[in-house]
């Protein structure tokens, strides 16, 4: 009989050529949880089952979960319509279709000074596409981002993917979270491509002033460095501070605006997203920016081509009473969240949320028994209590726990309440 795998045979003696082409474990294991949601699957699944009680989900954002947050009329009627007519069951260009990318511009221009034209927006997959898009973009042998810390794990998960190097800035809770200026200046270099900022805040729930993004502006100009705003929660604002969008400083620094209708709209679920160029100067032309931009989305896979066509009117028809009824109830939220906080004594949030639909509280372990650091109290939380929080090393910090206070009311302070009695049940006796 004749042999026909004698070649396999004398590879199977040699260790290293009988490894296969995509086994690297090493590399796999290093590979980092880049989303709240995949890093909070192992406390998810530490809730007793048992428990009658409902789950009550602070952990991350998504608002449907609760009746209270039901996405618009014209929302859904909208989609209906686009699906009904029976103009959008085509294929998309690789940037939208053109009415969703103007609808976007004339939506965005509404808060500055210039109007953006649709050759300025590109619609993505969700703002996480947005976000690959432009690290992808940026992406070159020694180059470097400026992220912010706390921030969204995404960002540093797909910068390392893209062998992109992250450097982190902090933001300063004594100063209602704003960037650390100074630090800024002192990451920065040559190779530095951009520095990202996030407003209104996730995780913090601040919102920055008008004069504290100037600032970041004016310094962006003098490292030579672009702007990336992640405008996600653009407009959920309820406090003091009133939205200003980063692209009002497009004439001083070139921005990438980052955004999508699944916050301010409710509506996660529907992925439809856009980055946009504030660019009333030319330098991303210029520079090649555009062109690579056109060149990453060419290579993705495309929005459906029905929810892209249901934009114009979504984004045209929303009355405004959904969005004041919204705001009313995040402000309810925000101040139940922070009086009820206040009330347990292992815990401190320094600032009252502002904005988006999460905040940033402090905890002290060392007044809990048993309890070590941030990730044991969100795992022990969940099992005895059925209480889903994210534990502040996976947005940054450690010893913090990030708070989403979407819930409805009651439900909130349902959630509150428990987190007060595993407190109270773990703290130290003196």
């Amino acid at each position: 009989m004749i042999d026909f795998m004698p070649h396999l045979i004398k590879k199977k003696e040699n260790g290293a050529e009988n490894k296969w082409g995509f086994d690297d474990k090493q590399k796999h294991k290093a590979a980092p949880a880049v989303t709240v949601k995949t890093s909070l699957a192992s406390i998810i699944d530490s809730v007793n089952k048992n428990d009658p009680r409902p789950v009550v989900p602070l952990g991350y954002g998504d608002p449907t979960a609760f009746p209270c947050f039901r996405t618009a009329v014209e929302a859904e009627d909208a989609i209906v319509d686009a699906v009904r007519s029976g103009k959008f069951n085509c294929y998309a260009t690789n940037s939208g279709i053109p009415p969703a990318r103007r609808a976007i511009a004339d939506y965005l221009s509404r808060d500055l000074p210039y109007k953006l034209s649709a050759d300025d927006v590109y619609v993505t997959l969700g703002c996480k596409q947005a976000i690959e898009v432009i690290l992808s973009v940026l992406a070159r042998p020694g180059a470097n981002v400026l992220l912010p810390r706390p921030g969204w794990p995404y960002y540093e998960g797909i910068a390392q993917r893209k062998q992109l190097e992250v450097r982190h800035f902090d933001l300063l809770p004594e100063r209602n979270w704003e960037v650390d200026l100074d630090a800024v200046e002192a990451l920065a270099d040559k190779n530095t491509a951009a520095m990202v900022i996030i407003n209104p805040g996730n995780p913090c729930g601040n919102v920055f002033t008008y004069h504290h993004l100037q600032e970041i502006a004016e310094m962006a100009r003098e490292l030579r460095v672009m702007v990336v705003a992640d405008e996600v929660y653009g407009h959920l604002t309820f406090g003091s501070i009133p939205y200003t969008p980063m692209g009002l400083f497009g004439s001083i620094v070139p921005v990438i605006t980052l955004g999508s209708i699944s916050k301010r709209w409710l509506v996660p679920g529907w992925r439809f997203g856009w980055l946009v160029t504030n660019d009333p100067n030319g330098i991303f032309q210029k520079s090649g920016i555009i062109d690579s931009i056109k060149d990453c989305l060419s290579i993705y896979s495309d929005i459906p081509t029905f929810i892209q066509g249901a934009i114009p009117q979504i984004l045209e028809k929303t009355k405004e009473d959904f969005f004041c009824k919204l705001i009313d109830t995040l402000r309810e939220s925000a101040e139940i969240c922070y009086a009820e906080i206040k009330e347990i004594p292992c815990m401190s949030c320094p600032n009252k949320p502002e904005g988006s639909m999460v905040t940033m509280v402090k905890l002290n372990p060392w007044l809990l028994q048993d309890i070590n650091d941030d990730i044991e109290f969100a795992l022990k939380l969940a099992k005895e209590e059925s209480v889903i929080v994210t534990p502040g090393i996976y947005v940054g910090l450690k010893n913090w726990l990030r708070i989403a206070f979407y819930a409805e009311p009651s439900a909130l302070k349902d959630g509150l309440g428990r987190m007060k009695a595993f407190c109270q049940r773990h703290t130290k006796k003196h």
